[in-house]
């Protein structure tokens, strides 16, 4: 009787353990396609912040070239007004 018994206790804490395996690789699983998802969001966000930082280069080079182009028409006028005055 007491090794039916203790193969009983052995067999039901043997499933028991089974079950808490079960469970973890659930979690597990679960963590895994959550942390999927997220790198899957991360690949379109850093897609976008890509795009974005190509748009305001884009407008930097812009507005650089319109100051440039500003400083160069008021630095040819002074360069004439001091030809002139000589």
């Amino acid at each position: 009787m007491s090794t039916n018994t203790t193969h009983t206790s052995a067999t039901q804490a043997k499933e028991r353990l089974y079950a808490q395996l079960a469970l973890s690789l659930g979690r597990t699983s679960r963590a895994i396609s959550q942390t999927a998802d997220l790198c899957e969001q991360l690949q379109v966000d850093l897609h976008a912040m890509r795009v974005f930082a190509g748009l305001d280069a884009a407008k930097f080079m812009t507005v650089a070239a319109q100051l440039n182009q500003k400083v160069e028409d008021s630095a040819s006028e002074q360069g004439g007004e001091d030809q002139e005055s000589e």
